[in-house]
């Protein structure tokens, strides 16, 4: 989900179906939209040799999607041992009971309504499969259940929504905090100086082979918007749609009310901070 367009000087690029380093296969799902980019990217994840594939995000209830990502595991000799989810959106998640029929699979998610089986996720938790490790990061702030999946044998983590390969993610208030988010920037940028990772795997959008220039954009891009969120109610704008206007001008008009979702979460933000006074609509 976006807010606004590629950022200056980064092309935008186009999302194959297709491998992704030694461990990692990309299946596009076909829902493109202005908040949703190129559509959701639905990933198998397996030791190069193993019999067992991990796949995360099964996208939206869509059949022929589902079953072309089955069938992918099949064609390869595998068998999917467990499916993850990043974060409970529709566009995620939707189709996760669904892929578990035609698969088999337990379902794992932070959030416990989305679960199938008797296995949740939690933070720090690492998921081996036939010799594949999956380290599970708390992400939230995009939504309150988000996670990334930390691959360390290709120096990569998937990041569902909290980083896109196109464009910047929105702030999904209420359940979106923004002082959560730039935790997880944070998070997820010390995997880049401490662990190494260099290559972003993300929910929707190309990949992203300089992670840390990736984190790095979000946290400016973060700190302007909020800057400028800021001057706009000291310059006597006071409500979400108001600052939206002002703010996000340059935003395609399709993804405005995610852009107001994030101003709200911005006001939260500054308001818990004692930097401005609560508006009108908050």
């Amino acid at each position: 989900m976006t807010d606004i367009d590629p950022p200056p000087g980064r092309p935008a690029a186009t999302v194959a179906t297709g491998p992704v380093g030694k461990r990692s296969f990309l299946v596009l799902a076909p829902n493109p939209s202005p908040m949703t980019l190129d559509g959701t990217n639905t990933w198998i994840l397996a030791e190069p040799g193993a019999r067992r594939a991990v796949v995360v995000d099964p996208g939206p209830l869509d059949e022929t999607h589902l079953r072309h990502v089955a069938a992918t595991v099949e064609r390869a000799g595998r068998r999917v041992a467990y499916t993850l989810l990043t974060h409970r959106h529709a566009d995620h998640a939707a189709g996760a009971a669904r892929f578990a029929e035609l698969t088999g699979s337990p379902v794992l998610a932070l959030d416990p309504e989305l679960r199938l089986g008797d296995e949740g996720l939690t933070a720090g938790q690492v998921l081996t499969v036939d010799g594949l490790e999956l380290r599970v990061v708390p992400t939230p702030g995009h939504t309150d259940d988000s996670l990334s999946f930390h691959l360390p044998a290709d120096a990569a983590v998937l990041t569902g929504d909290t980083v896109l390969g196109r464009g910047t993610t929105v702030v999904a208030h209420p359940d979106g905090r923004l002082g959560d988010y730039l935790d997880s920037l944070r998070r997820l940028r010390s995997l880049t100086t401490d662990d190494g990772v260099r290559t972003v795997l993300p929910g929707h959008g190309p990949v992203l082979h300089d992670a840390q220039a990736a984190v790095d954009y979000y946290l400016v891009h973060r700190a302007n918007r909020l800057a400028q969120v800021e001057t706009a109610v000291e310059n006597g704008l006071r409500t979400p749609a108001a600052i939206v206007a002002r703010v996000y001008a340059d935003v395609d008009p399709a993804v405005r009310p995610a852009a107001e979702l994030t101003v709200r979460a911005q006001l939260t933000y500054l308001r818990e901070h004692g930097l401005v006074r609560p508006t009108s609509e908050e």
